[in-house]
């Protein structure tokens, strides 16, 4: 057992959509499905949902810290919980229990959003199933993207259009605070003062500085992307009301 633990792991790696990786995929799917059918339940029982999802991502991501800390890994330029989905993963926690909307707003854009792309590509490295950090990985991720689907599709939170452009600002001022604080104390949260050392989708990219304008636009399209089937419903809403406004006229003038 304690092999499936240890740093330095011995067993089979991470394999990109490997047979691990579609069985992980696969079971967040059935995990996010699963949970999405407590809608109409009691307002009891929905809290319950909630609350035990919080506790679970506080827990999980606890677990992360500490297997650091324990092998001497933690370190205040790579383990502060600082990059977007790590800061998500905890504030998702008040949004569960607390219901809080401004969280959410943050939580359906950047978590759905980076979430999705992590999980797609996730950087395991040695870590194979079933060592500790690829459930820890897939779990801390996945719950994350789950968490702000529950949030919209059982307890009826949705965004808009001012809530896009919140976070799209938000996110830009984070990134400035990041770059000055990555400058005090040797980091790259965010990725904002160079690329990253690991294989990613930013090698693709032009060098510092301009790459990080790459990143503004996809982050934008991704945010179109997610608010599009609101912009959708929003559409044919509107379309339907005034066709029964225009059918009620003609009634009347009849």
């Amino acid at each position: 057992m304690e092999k499936y633990f240890a740093y330095d792991y011995t067993g089979k790696p991470f394999v990109l959509f490997g047979t691990a990786h579609i069985a992980a995929l696969l079971a967040l799917i059935i995990i996010g499905y699963a949970l999405t059918r407590v809608k109409g339940a009691s307002l009891p029982t929905r809290k319950r949902v909630r609350v035990a999802l919080g506790i679970f991502l506080w827990v999980n991501e606890s677990l992360w810290h500490i297997w650091n800390a324990v092998y001497g890994h933690w370190n205040v330029q790579t383990m502060l919980p600082l990059q977007a989905c790590s800061i998500l993963i905890w504030l998702s926690g008040f949004m569960l229990i607390f219901r809080n909307y401004t969280i959410y707003e943050f939580a359906y854009f950047m978590g759905i959003g980076g979430a999705f792309q992590y999980l797609m590509t996730p950087d395991l490295g040695i870590y194979g199933f079933p060592h500790f950090r690829y459930f820890q990985t897939f779990l801390s991720h996945g719950i994350l993207l789950i968490s702000a689907i529950y949030m919209t599709v059982v307890e009826g939170f949705r965004p808009t259009w001012k809530s896009l452009w919140r976070v799209a600002v938000g996110m830009n001022i984070y990134m400035v605070l990041m770059f000055f604080l990555n400058t005090a104390i040797g980091s790259n949260y965010l990725f904002v003062n160079g690329k990253p050392s690991t294989p990613s989708l930013i090698d693709l990219m032009p060098a510092w500085p301009v790459y990080i304008i790459y990143l503004e636009v996809l982050g934008l399209i991704t945010f179109l992307l997610l608010y599009m089937p609101f912009m959708i419903k929003d559409w044919r809403d509107k379309r339907l009301t005034a066709r029964e406004s225009s059918a009620r006229l003609e009634s009347i003038s009849k």
